[in-house]
Formats: structure tokens, C-alpha cells, sequence
């Protein structure tokens, strides 16, 4: 009797889990959510980036959070996706923040300001370094919670018709630039020009342009600058670690089960790692074949680099000196940056000085 007890509860038991598996897996409901870019298709690093993050969305979800990415321009300008995450035309976007200098120049520091910090050292301050809740801060005056987007690290300086060897060299020159390093180079006579990507190439080609940075050699490569501007300068000051952002507007973030935010943040620590490693994986040969090619490699010299830092520090002070937001994220911020410059100098800068003497 025991027995026959037993495997009859067993039974039951067995019946109600069958029931409960597919009950539990339709507990939430389905979204389906757009995601405006800011970048077109042909860089698929920039672009493919939200794709990779979409789907590992979808997959963390079982199919219920299906997020589609739209091209810069499908739904709206490149240069608007917080705009349109802000006023509710999509739900999402993915961006660079500092194309919104022109609101604010506190947007900056969730990308990169001019002799900024690193990548990883980008990542340590969001992460770690209190960086996070200092931005999310102040996102929430335009209604939106961000969420890591990738880095490409530090960037080329950028493709010149000739070469540049004195600050005098820059007067006059018209340069495809991000605002903020704009409005650093203004002083030294440089007329700052900012575009979205698929407008670069055509402004560089008929003359309206005589300079352009972009990002690094394998999405410059794409973009054809070395055909028309040939002299290719490094570093990129202005982006030492140049950090992505995903965008999810505050009211539709709060409609999401718990279980679908985590997957979210999850997804989004997934592609900022695959941004990072698919750079740095594909930048070295992109750069061979640059060279291969035509362009011709060269570096900012001594007095160019000490100039325009000169000229940064200056418009951050006068930007903090006016801007509360900016100077309480600013101050910060360059507290955390001394700390981190320090310590690299010690391990990371020495071990990499000396590698770089013995490649072959």
C-alpha cells in the first residue's frame, strides 16, 4: 500500500512540474523593442556591436525581449539617438555620448574627453571607480539609464592631406573632429567640422575637408580616407578609450521584469568586451594594409601634443568653472585618472615599452 502511495504522489508530482515548466516560461510577456544606432551597417564593429548585444539579449530572455537594430538614419540622424531614446521615439539606442557636447559637455565623460583616460582604465572608472552612479546621475535629467557599449580604444589621429609638423600647420585647416577635441583646436586656428560617418568620405573627396579622424585603421580602412588624405597621424588625444553607450529610456526600463534587466546589464558587459577584443584582434593588420597601400604613418610631434594639452586643460577648467554637472563629474574624475596613470607607470607601461623593443 505504501508503495502503490508513493508512486501515485510521484505521479501527480511529476504531472503538476510538466504543467508548471511551460507556466513559468510564459510568467513574463513578450517585448519588442527598436534600438536607433548611430552608425551604419559597414562598420561592423560600431554597428554589429548592438547586434551582438540583441541577440544575447533575446537568448538570456527565451525569445520574450526581442530588441531590432536600426541603422543610423532608418529611424532617425546618427547624431540624435538620445533624442529619440529621450522622447520615447525608440526604446533604445546605442551611441557615442560625446556627440552630444553640444547639449552638454558632461555627456563627454561617458565616452572620452581629450587626453583622457584608457580603455581599460575607461572601464575601471564606470565600473569600479564610481563613474557609474556619477553618470547615471545624470542621465536621469533626460529620462534614460546607460549601460556599457564597447571601447574602441585609443584612436588614430586622424587622415591629413599634408603633413603636419608645427602647431602653425593647423591654422585654417578644416577637420572632420569630435566636438569637445574641436573646440580644444579652435585656439590654434583649426576649424572644427562635425559629421556623421557617412558623410565624411564625400565632404573629404570634394575638398570640403582637409583633415578627418574617425576611429582606428580597420574601420578607417573601410572608409577609403588614405585614397584622398594620405599623411595618417597617431595618437588620438581626444580618445585614449573611447567608450560606447547603450541608452534605454527610464520609463521603458521600469516596465521590464527584473529578470529582463539583468539580462540587459549581462548582455551589455558581453559587447563591451567584444568591442574591445575585436579591435584590438583586428587593428594590426588593417594597419599593415594601410601602409601596403599608400598611406604613410606619422606622429604628432612633441610641441603639437604639448600644445593642444595645454589647450585641453584650459577649456576643462573654463567648461568646469561654468558647468556644476560637468565640474562635480570632473573633479572626480581626474582624481581617479592620477591614481591610474601612477600605478600603469609602474607595470603596465614599463612591460609593454620593453616588448614593444623586441617585436619582430
Amino acid at each position: 500500500m505504501e508503495r502503490r502511495s508513493f508512486l501515485k504522489k510521484a505521479a501527480v508530482g511529476a504531472s503538476v512540474g510538466a504543467v508548471a515548466a511551460p507556466a513559468l516560461a510564459q510568467s513574463h510577456p513578450t517585448f519588442n523593442w527598436r534600438l536607433a544606432s548611430s552608425f551604419p551597417k559597414s562598420l561592423d564593429t560600431l554597428y554589429g556591436t548592438a547586434e551582438v548585444f540583441t541577440k544575447r539579449v533575446s537568448q538570456l530572455t527565451g525569445g520574450k525581449l526581442n530588441i531590432r537594430v536600426f541603422a543610423g538614419g532608418e529611424i532617425v540622424p546618427p547624431l540624435q539617438v538620445v533624442d529619440a531614446v529621450q522622447n520615447g521615439t525608440v526604446e533604445m539606442g546605442h551611441t557615442a555620448p560625446y556627440y552630444y557636447f553640444g547639449k552638454d559637455a558632461t555627456f563627454a565623460f561617458d565616452c572620452a574627453i581629450p587626453f583622457g583616460m584608457t580603455s581599460r582604465q575607461q572601464t575601471a572608472w564606470f565600473e569600479q571607480g564610481g563613474g557609474k552612479a556619477l553618470l547615471r546621475e545624470f542621465y536621469k535629467d533626460y529620462g534614460i539609464i546607460n549601460f556599457l557599449g564597447g571601447n574602441t580604444g585609443t584612436q588614430m589621429g586622424g587622415w591629413f592631406r599634408k603633413e603636419i609638423k608645427t602647431v602653425k600647420d593647423l591654422q585654417g585647416l578644416k577637420m572632420r573632429i569630435s566636438a569637445f577635441a574641436g573646440k580644444v583646436l579652435q585656439p590654434l586656428g583649426l576649424v572644427p567640422q562635425q559629421l556623421a560617418g557617412a558623410d565624411i568620405y564625400p565632404a573629404l573627396e570634394k575638398g570640403a575637408l582637409d583633415a578627418v579622424e574617425w576611429t582606428t585603421p580597420y574601420d578607417d580602412e573601410k572608409l577609403g580616407f588614405y585614397k584622398v588624405a594620405p599623411y595618417y597621424y597617431a595618437p588620438g588625444w581626444w580618445e585614449a578609450g573611447a567608450q560606447l553607450s547603450f541608452y534605454v529610456g527610464m520609463k521603458e526600463w521600469e516596465k521590464l521584469p527584473k529578470e529582463y534587466q539583468a539580462a540587459i546589464e549581462a548582455a551589455s558587459y558581453e559587447s563591451h568586451v567584444y568591442m574591445q577584443a575585436e579591435y584590438d584582434a583586428k587593428n594590426p593588420p588593417a594597419l599593415a594594409r594601410l601602409i601596403k597601400n599608400g598611406a604613410k604613418l606619422r606622429f604628432f610631434s612633441k610641441e603639437i601634443m604639448e600644445a593642444c594639452y595645454k589647450a585641453a586643460m584650459t577649456t576643462m577648467d573654463e567648461e568646469a568653472a561654468k558647468n556644476a554637472k560637468f565640474k562635480k563629474i570632473y573633479d572626480h574624475y581626474k582624481r581617479f585618472q592620477r591614481d591610474e596613470n601612477q600605478w600603469f607607470s609602474v607595470a603596465e607601461a614599463p612591460m609593454q615599452n620593453f616588448m614593444t623593443t623586441h617585436s619582430k
